[in-house]
């Protein structure tokens, strides 16, 4: 059993969206990070950052041999845990040559860049500061523009298939989509990414995964 510990942010949904589309049974821990569990020791044991999503696989080392050890595995850190899942289970990143570092690229440019900025804007478009706003504005802008001119050239962010780096990219664009639409209209607007955001939205296990709440 694969148990994953999240929360209803882009970052959280990454894996849902993939333990979905890879048809695999999980359970899923919700951590509310607005109330603070993050920082729970019982979570700094697998997340050592505070930072959701978490995971363990139980069967991590089901086909390795007795005498290499193993057991469960635990990870943390979104990217980590696409790449992981994706290599396991066979779909969705190559297993080498081009088309597997053509994905890889594009979801450490999701991890390093995308979202980060526009968490970072997320976060200013609520303060009383034109500079930093101003700043994460024009950045988060140009990152949707270098999205909309890779895919301009491709269907999906890293070429003609779906890879883990589509599943990384869209729950940070249909969040500036919901909720900064307004200082990021034009980048949005973009007819690739626009395109982009309905063939990939249409995808149940998408769907599925984006509309993950906890119970209760």
């Amino acid at each position: 059993m694969i148990t994953l510990h999240t929360w209803t942010t882009p970052n959280g949904r990454k894996p849902i969206i993939l333990l979905e589309e890879l048809g695999v049974p999980y359970e899923t821990v919700p951590v509310d990070i607005g109330n603070g569990e993050q920082f729970q020791s019982e979570f700094l044991k697998l997340s050592p950052n505070n930072k959701i999503p978490a995971m363990v696989d139980d069967n991590a080392d089901d086909n390795a041999d007795d005498e290499a050890g193993g057991g469960p595995l635990s990870l943390f850190e979104s990217g980590a845990i696409l790449t992981y899942l994706a290599d396991k289970h066979g779909k969705f990143l190559a297993p080498s040559g081009a088309a597997r570092w053509q994905a890889m690229q594009w979801l450490h440019w999701q991890i390093g860049g995308l979202g980060p900025m526009l968490g970072q804007l997320g976060f200013f478009s609520k303060q009383d500061d034109a500079f930093a706003l101003e700043r994460f504005v024009t950045e988060g802008g140009r990152l949707l523009t270098v999205l909309d001119t890779q895919l301009g050239k491709a269907r999906y962010v890293a070429g003609d298939d779906y890879t883990i780096a589509d599943i990384a990219c869209y729950p940070w664009v249909m969040a500036a989509s919901e909720r900064l639409q307004e200082p990021l209209a034009d980048a949005l607007g973009k007819p690739n990414i626009q395109r982009w955001l309905a063939l990939v939205g249409a995808r149940p296990a998408v769907q599925k995964g984006m509309r993950w709440k906890p119970r209760g």
